[in-house]
């Protein structure tokens, strides 16, 4: 299920076959001169990782050729850049990438020089960025620690009359730079530093060399379709050798996958070993449950699962799981999360819900090179 976003600068990655960014940098007339190559953060950006990133979050057919520029040094301090260029046969995209000296986090957004960070300079720049007309007033919170080192993040609201829309905005911690638009966990090791994997659902065993996470809403019905999967294929085959970690990432939209989360967490308290089946019937059951019914309705697949009936009332009762459904929400917005299923393998982004054969050469993938290590 993929995400409604709304902000400053919509962007939608997937224009029919073709990748479309809104990727460009401004602050003036001429963009400063790049600096010459430093190599040590091309073990993680090199151009092919670039490309391989670029399919997995966005799903970028194979259809449209992708093509990326050697990483080179960029003229805005903290950052790296290269330029991307998309073909469908048809029309050609090209747009500039940014991704952090660190190699942590790829920004897709618009990215511009700062010389204090003050509300007024950044609202400047981002009218600028968006080119947002006169008649909307834009106002900014104050800026506040993100989940990403060396940047700040606040919040910038434009309305107009009755009118409003939001965007993010990131700025280094010497304030020297700024980013409005969307920035995402790039480097591996970083993406699985944002995740937690401790007294999580999970099937597979705890020290495993790879781990799957995925983030799922229970009203989704593509996640329904890589539940299936999962279930019937995947588990099977893999549940010796790989962990996997089943988290909640609930859209606003639907109307009873909040209830369903809650009680399936609560199944994990009452009795962690009933939590997959569970899980799976209620996406098998999801055309017979709505928003009225939802409560009778996972009573009795509760029962089917052997779970209590008054336990799992009593749980519900006080949203007791509530608390972990919330950090999972706050942790996928954080990995940029913007459609359910996504999956994290070892790092690895996986979006959607994948074929058996093509999830399984990316388990085997990962577990061959979890090995090398």
């Amino acid at each position: 299920m993929r995400l409604k976003i709304e902000g400053l600068i919509g962007f939608h990655l997937l224009l029919a076959t073709a990748l479309v960014f809104s990727a460009k940098t401004v602050w003036g007339s001429t963009r400063p001169v790049a600096r010459e190559n430093t190599p040590a953060i091309l073990n993680v950006a090199s151009p092919d990782k670039i490309v391989q990133y670029v399919r997995d979050r966005f799903q970028v057919p194979e259809s449209v050729k992708l093509t990326v520029e050697p990483l080179r040094k960029s003229s805005y301090p903290a950052f790296y850049e290269t330029v991307i260029t998309s073909d469908d046969g048809k029309q050609k995209h090209t747009n500039d990438i940014f991704i952090t000296d660190d190699g942590r986090c790829f920004v897709m957004g618009n990215v511009f020089a700062l010389t204090d960070g003050s509300s007024d300079e950044i609202i400047r720049c981002v009218r600028d960025a968006a080119k947002l007309p006169a008649a909307e007033n834009l106002s900014v919170g104050p800026l506040e620690a993100s989940a990403y080192p060396g940047f700040l993040k606040t919040t910038i609201t434009a309305s107009e009359g009755d009118k409003k829309k939001t965007g993010e905005v990131y700025v280094t911690r010497d304030h020297r730079t700024g980013v409005l638009g969307m920035m995402f966990p790039y480097r591996r090791d970083f993406v699985e530093q944002l995740i937690s994997t401790k007294g999580q659902p999970s099937a597979g065993p705890a020290n495993a060399k790879v781990t799957v996470v995925e983030y799922a809403d229970l009203q989704c019905p593509t996640c329904a379709l890589f539940q299936k999967t999962l279930e019937n294929e995947i588990l099977p085959k893999y549940s010796s050798k790989v962990r996997f970690i089943f988290k909640d990432f609930l859209i606003p939209s639907h109307d009873w996958s909040r209830t369903a989360a809650i009680a399936n967490e609560c199944a994990f308290d009452i009795a962690p070993s009933t939590f997959v089946n569970y899980r799976t019937l209620i996406f098998a059951s999801q055309e017979s449950i709505n928003a009225t019914n939802v409560h009778d309705r996972l009573l009795q697949l509760a029962g089917d699962a052997g779970i209590a009936a008054e336990k799992l009332t009593a749980c519900t009762a006080n949203d007791g799981s509530l608390g972990r459904i919330e950090r999972d929400g706050e942790e996928g917005q954080n990995l940029g999360i913007r459609a359910t299923p996504t999956i994290f393998v070892n790092g690895r982004i996986v979006v959607g819900a994948p074929t058996a054969a093509n999830f399984e050469k990316i388990l085997d993938d990962a577990l061959a090179e979890a090995s090398r290590r």
